[in-house]
């Protein structure tokens, strides 16, 4: 009988099967033309991007069979906040869960005085994607709705003061398509008040405001790896804590089932207090790995999500990189039909300079270099087509192409339910004014920018856009 082949003769077959059979997905030459058909290839607006090292760390995990959070779990929160310059990143099974995490931890007992309390309000966007407000509402907060520019996506801080109430605790934002909003401003106003700021930082990880990465100017920030996302692990997300590691408990208590002990799953009594303590009325020396403090959830991911995350992190400069290029080679070559459409700009900037294909900012302002998710394009009033018929023609030539993700979220459904039920469980403006997330609702789309879009790729998107004009001439 033959001796069993060895961990690593699997994992290099894996490889060779991996590039053989995976190799759409890997990163290819901004110039290659190969495999595309302008009458049957699909421009995806987003997608994975991924080589057979990623297929082999998951494999690898599944080998081992340890399936439950683990090492590569251990190794990839480190990893991730060494990196985005966190003080500690706790890993979750999405983006929307990350989200959920961040809200509810700052309900906490174990935060005294500064926990939030039913009622107590919450300063968001109206024009974003809703699991930013379903946590808000889910905890008994009060989403109170800023509008948004159309031109940046992001909060129109002006908005700040008139939604300001003896009930504010906190804002929670996102940096919307990974254009970072306007964190002096809204640091500025958070500090002034006492209130806590989350950065929703899933369509933005890898962009700069002033030199610095994007999530660590709130006391958490949150991220997704859907495929979509900058990294993916298939499904996945991270609570990043800037602060210190009382925070990061009450994200692992919400995350692990509202547990008050915080030993990893399958290491027992790391402080040496298992059997000694007392909590409640339970007995003295009840195993603490028992013992609840929050009414939490179960939303870890698997080992093997972070096995492939420790790979997608090296690639992860690479990836923005291709985004930024991507974003700017659309916006240069789109400037030709500016009289029909306009296009988003990075927070601060004043405007586009075609000759240096560049964003203009003023020297005195904070430098802003987003990571972006999509290129946003807006139809301008006085055209004779609408944003669906854009839509529908891109569609038609097999492009994909989203809206800014729930439109207006106050024009949503599930919103006129909830006002219908309850009147006091969101707020709004006095004037009621929410012009700028209905015009991104009514007037704009996005096409992709991810790094598996070479030029090719660009170029039919705008030659689709120049025959969608020439029909519409």
């Amino acid at each position: 009988m033959s001796d069993s082949p060895s961990k690593e003769q699997i994992l290099d077959l894996i490889q060779e099967y991996a590039f053989a059979n995976h190799n759409s997905f890997s990163l290819k030459d901004f110039y290659s033309t190969k495999d595309f058909d302008s009458h049957t290839t699909i421009v995806p607006y987003a997608g994975r991007v991924f080589g057979p090292e990623e297929v082999a760390a998951a494999s690898s995990a599944i080998l081992d069979f340890w399936l439950t959070l683990g090492k590569n779990g251990v190794i990839f929160e480190k990893k991730f906040s060494e990196y985005i310059g966190s003080t500690h990143s706790v890993l979750t099974n999405s983006g929307s869960s990350a989200n959920l995490l961040a809200i509810s931890a700052l309900t906490s007992h174990k935060l005294g005085d500064r926990r939030l309390l039913p009622g107590d309000e919450v300063i968001t966007v109206a024009a974003g994607f809703p699991t930013t407000v379903a946590p808000i509402i889910q905890n008994r907060l009060v989403p109170v709705f800023a509008d948004n520019n159309p031109l940046t996506l992001n909060i129109n801080v002006s908005d700040l003061e008139e939604l300001l109430s003896e009930r504010t605790k906190a804002i929670f934002i996102a940096h919307t398509l990974g254009n970072p909003f306007n964190l002096f401003k809204v640091k500025q106003f958070c500090d002034n008040y006492n209130l806590y700021l989350i950065e929703d930082n899933c369509d933005s990880l890898g962009s700069l405001y002033n030199n610095n990465l994007t999530g660590t100017s709130g006391i958490f920030s949150t991220q997704s790896f859907y495929p979509p996302h900058h990294m993916t692990l298939g499904e996945g997300g991270m609570v990043n804590i800037n602060s210190d590691s009382t925070y990061k408990r009450l994200i692992e208590s919400f995350r692990d089932w509202g547990r008050d002990c915080w030993c990893p799953s399958g290491i027992d009594n790391s402080c040496g207090n298992r059997y000694n303590q007392q909590f409640g009325q339970l007995p003295h020396g009840y195993d603490h790995k028992f013992t609840y403090s929050h009414f939490g959830y179960n939303l870890k991911p698997l080992d093997l999500q972070a096995a492939i995350g420790i790979v997608q992190l090296k690639k992860l400069d690479i990836f923005s990189d291709c985004r930024k290029r991507n974003w700017k080679y659309l916006r240069k070559s789109l400037h030709q039909f500016s009289d029909h459409f306009y296009f988003a700009l990075p927070t601060h900037s004043t405007d586009w300079d075609q000759e240096k294909g560049d964003y203009i900012f003023d020297p005195q302002s904070p430098q802003v270099e987003p990571s972006w998710f999509g290129f946003m394009i807006g139809v301008k009033d006085n055209c004779k087509f609408t944003k669906q018929e854009l839509s529908q023609f891109l569609d038609s030539r097999r492009i994909h192409n989203r809206m800014l993700f729930g439109g207006n979220i106050l024009r949503q459904p599930v919103i006129l339910q909830e006002l219908a039920k309850n009147p006091g469980s969101i707020r709004m403006k006095k004037s009621m004014d929410y012009s700028g997330a209905d015009k991104i609702m009514n007037s704009s789309l996005f096409v992709g920018t991810y790094p598996g879009l070479r030029k090719v790729h660009l170029d039919y998107i705008c030659d689709t856009i120049k025959d969608f004009l020439n029909e519409h001439d």
